[in-house]
């Protein structure tokens, strides 16, 4: 067991979701304390509290549970459940005396502040980075795998057109097609068009473990990247830049030639006829038991955009929103049975996953702006216990006049924690399920 690399994994997770949960109660106790609300807890983790202080009328405290946070603000029926000064009348400085409006701000606060920090982090790592694009035009054609050739595409096939507009990101327009509905992919075989329609549950078919990869995949120009210490690469004196021409007598073009051929000539002793520098040189290799040499690839189709920060705003803003809009879509289909929630929900241990065990700051950037965003629209959601179900019971206050009894408040509260406990219990379970399959 790599007891490094989950701990990696772990840490990863729980400083992102630190920094989110921190920002968020940041949002709610700013708000609060503007409409002159007393703010009595400040909490980044639950309890037991291993450290804070006081501050005026505010315990600002760090809890041993690290997934999560809170802020208690005097008046108000939350997840505490602690409603002994229900019974009193209200004081002009709890939540409960405030005029809807404001306290419909405080609820919102926190929702706000992930929102914008999603779209800071995606607008600064536009910024920073740039974008790695697959334009179509680069790509002579696509890999068709199991799921592809099921619905009627071909290896060979060069994709054009989904939903009969042009591509400019080959991977990413894939993934927006089999996230919506009634998709259509235009392709162009021995010279004629043709349409192949896309099926909405292809998507939960391509998330089970076993089926990652049986879509498709361009045809990749490419050329030897880094070396693995100690590979088969290594050991044949392949070199950076190198370019694969033939594996023994098959020749090579694209990657996936390549990678069917060595997966035909694993354990075997092969001729990597390559050129270097403008030779040719023909190394002797012996492909490993799992039919890799050890490198990795340069993908040459693929391209990186830079962008001005003007420029930076505007893309990362849509990145940022486009979060949004995918777990919307992610949603209608759980709810239409399209996809199996127990295959399409994670929860802790496939979050921790995602950050790999691997410390990279990139992809940890990339994956707290995407849960800060994810954060902001669960939160949003019209369930007792979160944000959204408060939003809902104001909503409803301002335009009828009435106020939800601190009763019926008090019940939903409860509803909504054994829902989203329910709810947790189910994600984890999903977790520990897809880690056990192969």
């Amino acid at each position: 067991m790599d007891i490094i690399g989950i701990l990696v994994m772990a840490g990863q997770l729980i400083l992102a979701l630190s920094i989110l949960v921190a920002l968020h109660e940041l949002g709610h106790l700013l708000t609060a304390k503007w409409f002159k609300m007393r703010v009595d807890q400040y909490s980044i983790g639950f309890p037991p509290k291993i450290w804070g202080f006081k501050k005026g009328e505010t315990e600002y405290m760090i809890g041993a549970i690290p997934l999560g946070g809170y802020v208690k603000i005097a008046g108000m029926v939350d997840e505490s459940l602690d409603t002994a000064r229900l019974n009193e009348p209200p004081k002009p400085w709890e939540f409960r005396s405030k005029p809807a409006w404001q306290r419909l701000i405080v609820m919102l606060g926190g929702i706000f502040v992930n929102v914008l920090t999603g779209i800071t982090i995606f607008i600064l790592l536009t910024y920073i980075y740039g974008k790695i694009i697959e334009p179509a035009s680069k790509i002579d054609g696509i890999v068709a795998h199991k799921y592809a050739e099921d619905i009627g595409l071909k290896t060979g096939d060069r994709l054009i057109k989904i939903n009969g507009k042009e591509i400019n990101n080959f991977n990413e327009e894939i993934k927006d097609a089999l996230l919506g509905s009634n998709s259509v992919f235009t392709i162009e075989r021995d010279g004629k068009q043709q349409n192949i329609n896309i099926p909405n549950n292809l998507i939960e078919k391509l998330s089970d473990k076993k089926s990652a990869g049986q879509f498709i995949e361009p045809f990749y120009v490419f050329s030897v990247g880094e070396i693995e210490a100690g590979s088969p690469a290594e050991k044949a004196g392949l070199k950076e830049k190198d370019k694969i021409i033939q594996v023994d007598e098959t020749p090579i073009k694209y990657f996936h030639q390549m990678t069917q051929a060595l997966a035909l000539r694993k354990g075997k002793e092969t001729k990597i006829t390559v050129i270097r520098e403008g030779q040719q040189k023909i190394l002797d290799a012996k492909v490993d038991t799992a039919g890799h040499l050890g490198f990795h690839a340069f993908l040459e189709n693929k391209e990186h955009v830079t962008y001005s920060f003007g420029e930076s705003v505007k893309i990362g803003t849509v990145d940022a929103f486009k979060i949004v809009f995918d777990q919307i879509k992610g949603f209608g289909k759980m709810f239409k049975g399209e996809i199996n929630p127990l295959k399409s929900l994670s929860g802790p241990i496939g979050i921790a996953k995602m950050f790999g065990r691997v410390w990279d700051w990139l992809r940890f950037w990339q994956l707290t702006g995407f849960l800060s965003m994810v954060l902001a629209f669960m939160n949003l959601l019209p369930i007792p216990a979160l944000d959204g179900g408060h939003v809902i019971f104001l909503v409803y206050e301002i335009v009828s006049g009435r106020k939800p009894s601190d009763k019926f408040l008090e019940i939903a509260q409860k509803v909504g924690m054994i829902f989203l406990l329910a709810l947790m219990v189910f994600v984890i379970f999903s977790d520990i399920i897809k880690s056990f399959i192969k």
